[in-house]
């Protein structure tokens, strides 16, 4: 991000500085207005009753305003049952914009070639690179907003950091074959994939895990994190003989490089007995049979659904939809989507405000002020900011706290000012475009529909003249207020929380 002179950075303090007092959007006006044809409209366009405002926030990256229009006009339960049918959904726009990616559609063997330059060392940005690259072109432009949502909550859940070892290459197969494939289809399908991704096996250690000598890191992972849960009945016994029953499985090292392979002169052929269940010797069957129960085993659904619960709705579980949620969860078989429905319909009424990630920060106000970007700056200021994609070292994923994320708010609004004045290199924002819709240059009308945009509705009358009197006191000129305004909106507590 370039360098701010001091006259600018006094002028970020002024405006961050107000932007702190400006309190929460006020309730939704009632007030009408008459268009050219007669027809009532909405006194701000855009203007969403405030549970909707709020459900879209959970359910897309930033709600752009002809989401929120076709929100309007479908109702919750018809929009959720178009952005579950996510295969059905015309997303060419966005895909035009992967199209110089190549990478992307690679397999290990490929990546793992244009990757080795040989006598120049061994390129471990490229690849890599273009994954973050594509994962925001697709949370920022794609149409599947849920399904990229859901993407994101299972790579958190299925965690690889692309630093460690060859993950730096993997970890592309890995998202394309695990994650997206098995997103929005059955948890075991997914807990399958992952558990055969060479990804995992690499970042987990279980390349190493040979007879005589297990390694457990991901047989606990398995347990812990991907499945059981941490409270989910298992021991450290449990965790051993797990171990045993992944022996063996590893990646090819030589030929078709990156691939899953299964050795049998590494693994325990002996018998074990895990979570009460006695396990004969059947090689490569052994763990995958342990898989399927994991899968859908009652810890694992109630691990599974409060995890989804805690990312959608906030992070207090109430009893009731946590209990509906694990038991349809056991219904279906792990239906991914028939959990969400459960989870979304019923509590989306009553969310609790989270603090915005830094992905989700960043990717909302790019969305709702309709930003032109090719993403390639996005991954150095969330770095700043602490979460570029695919970069938590530990299993866990990252947090999904507010708390974890409440500081370190100069990145934010240094981005803010940088992205409303253009300063990102390759990124620019629409806002230009969306304040002449409006059609009026009267900056309290323009500020109360850039609010609208942005926090759900417009400021109180006195928090908006304070805002646009700091801005003025700060040195800018009248063709500053807006944009400076508009700066201040996205570094604003109100724009922080979701």
């Amino acid at each position: 991000m370039n360098k701010i002179s001091r006259r600018d950075f006094l002028k970020l303090g002024a405006i961050t500085a107000s932007a702190l007092a400006l309190s929460a959007c006020r309730p939704i006006r009632q007030s009408m207005l008459r268009n050219r044809q007669g027809e009532t409209v909405s006194a701000t366009e855009g203007e969403l009753p405030l549970e909707d405002f709020l459900a879209l926030q959970r359910l897309t990256y930033g709600p752009k305003l002809d989401e929120r229009r076709h929100f309007q006009k479908l109702g919750l339960a018809s929009w959720l049952e178009e952005q579950l049918a996510y295969d059905e959904i015309d997303d060419w726009q966005c895909n035009l914009r992967l199209r110089n990616l190549p990478t992307l559609s690679m397999d290990a063997n490929e990546l793992e070639a244009i990757s080795n330059k040989l006598f120049d060392n061994v390129d471990r940005k490229t690849v890599p690179s273009e994954l973050r690259q594509a994962t925001l072109i697709r949370q920022i432009y794609s149409k599947k907003q849920l399904y990229e949502l859901m993407v994101e909550f299972w790579s958190d859940h299925f965690n690889i950091y692309t630093e460690k070892g060859d993950c730096y290459y993997l970890k592309t197969v890995d998202d394309r074959e695990v994650i997206r494939k098995n997103a929005l289809g059955y948890f075991k399908d997914l807990l399958w994939a992952s558990a055969h991704s060479p990804a995992m096996l690499v970042y987990l250690d279980n390349q190493a895990n040979v007879k005589g000598r297990p390694n457990e890191n991901y047989a606990r992972e398995l347990l812990e994190l991907h499945s059981l849960g941490i409270n989910g009945g298992y021991s450290q016994q449990d965790v051993m003989e797990l171990a045993r029953c992944l022996t063996g499985w590893g990646v090819k090292e030589h030929f078709w490089k990156g691939e899953f392979e299964f050795k049998q002169e590494h693994h325990d052929h002996g018998d074990k007995t895990l979570l009460g269940i006695h396990i004969p010797a059947q090689g490569i069957q052994e763990a995958e049979k342990i898989i399927e129960l994991l899968a859908i085993h009652p810890a694992t659904a109630r691990h599974i659904s409060s995890k989804l619960i805690r990312f959608f709705i906030g992070e207090t579980t109430p009893a009731s939809l946590l209990e509906n949620s694990t038991q349809v969860f056991l219904q279906t078989r792990g239906h991914i989507p028939s959990v969400l429905k459960v989870i979304l319909l019923e509590g989306l009424s009553s969310v609790i405000p989270k603090y915005k990630r830094p992905v989700h920060y960043l990717v909302s106000a790019s969305r709702i002020l309709d930003a032109e970007t090719d993403t390639l700056a996005f991954p150095a200021i969330l770095q700043r900011m602490g979460q570029i994609p695919f970069g938590w070292p530990t299993p866990d994923g990252y947090p999904d706290s507010s708390t974890y994320w409440q500081g370190n708010l100069m990145p934010r609004w240094q981005f803010s000012f940088e992205f409303i004045r253009g300063k990102i290199p390759d990124t620019k924002t629409g806002l230009g475009a969306l304040v002449d819709d409006l059609g009026t240059t009267e900056p309290t009308r323009i500020l109360d529909w850039m609010a609208t945009l942005l926090l759900g509705a417009p400021l109180v009358p006195g928090a908006r003249d304070s805002l646009i009197q700091a801005i003025q006191q700060a040195g800018a000129d009248d063709k500053e207020i807006i944009p400076v305004a508009v700066a201040a909106l996205l570094a604003a507590p109100a724009f922080q929380w979701r």
